[in-house]
């Protein structure tokens, strides 16, 4: 819990009352390896603070072949915002990379307790503005930079990430083969 309130007064800063409100709509919970936290063609309607472990949000091509968009590392976020926003069904899944410790949080009550709270409205924007960022950075690296140079800038973002999931999901995340990853640590 404690990291928790560590990860929001770092975003923006809470009062005790705030966080005493946000502490009355957690709901301690779990996620085993392999678990979905929400599953494609769903609509989302929670979010979650990933206290321990990894996640993975990834998308399916019409083939069947699944590519990793993100990774989210305690402590993080995770949810699908898109989802939650537009109330549209989910196209992005994520699921546990490990067993996990997650915090939920029903976005109802959370829109609820911003409607008197300009604490919880400007920690809202600036998540949303952090999200916005992480996703521009990515589609950039993605666009511009080597992929050599990606997986230099992933194992800086994600240290000893590479003895906790197999290689094919980093690939994934690269935009390349595993083949080709194994070619690049190898040099």
């Amino acid at each position: 819990m404690n990291s928790f309130q560590a990860l929001l007064t770092s975003i923006s800063p809470l009062s005790a009352q705030t966080l005493a409100q946000l502490e009355l709509i957690l709901v301690a919970d779990g996620l085993k390896k392999g678990d979905f936290f929400i599953r494609e063609g769903c609509v989302a309607t929670e979010i979650a603070f990933l206290e321990h472990g990894v996640v993975r949000a990834f998308y399916t091509n019409k083939q069947g072949k699944e590519y990793n968009k993100t990774f989210f590392t305690a402590p993080a976020i995770i949810g699908s915002y898109a989802s939650l926003i537009s109330k549209k069904k989910n196209s992005l899944p994520q699921q546990a990379l490990s067993d996990c410790s997650i915090w939920r949080l029903n976005y109802a009550a959370i829109e609820r307790l911003s409607e008197n709270n300009a604490e919880l409205e400007r920690l809202r924007r600036k998540i949303a503005e952090r999200f916005f960022v992480a996703n521009e950075k990515k589609q950039l690296e993605m666009a511009l930079l080597e992929a050599k140079e990606r997986y230099s800038i992933f194992k800086q973002e994600h240290p000893g990430f590479e003895d906790i999931i197999p290689q094919y999901h980093i690939a994934s995340y690269l935009g390349i083969s595993a083949t080709q990853l194994s070619r690049i640590r190898k040099n």
